[in-house]
């Protein structure tokens, strides 16, 4: 299995980016994928994940409302819509996915097995 994160540059305050997490080797029909991000200096942090099952979709508070998490099964894709960009969402971005995670974990990196090799957002003022 292995994902490919993309998307990722420099982009001014209140802009907007998208960024993939292609995923190879097993389709994506359960479990969850999550994007979670770690800024220079900072521990890594959670921000959005997506269930297979329902597509049901949950947000860290700093980022709901402005960034939207969505797939295209035909791709085996996982999309982060970003919108309204603050300095604070500068970090590298990482895509992460598990088949078998439960709902009490979906905001756990350490629950997730696999993940991408991360795409770096930077949001100039």
């Amino acid at each position: 299995v292995q994902l490919q994160a993309s998307g990722g540059g420099l982009v001014q305050v209140g802009g907007s980016l998208r960024l993939s997490c292609a995923v190879s080797g097993r389709t994506f029909n359960s479990g969850a994928v999550a994007w979670f991000r770690q800024a220079p200096g900072k521990e890594r942090e959670f921000v959005a994940a997506l269930r297979r099952s329902g597509g049901y979709t949950y947000y860290a508070d700093s980022v709901e409302g402005r960034f939207t998490i969505s797939r295209d099964n035909a791709k085996n894709t996982v999309y982060l819509q970003m919108n309204s960009l603050k300095p604070d969402d500068t970090a590298v971005y990482y895509c992460a996915a598990d088949w078998n995670i439960i709902l009490s974990d979906i905001r756990r990196g350490d629950a997730y097995d696999y993940w991408g090799q991360g795409t770096l957002v930077t949001v100039s003022s």
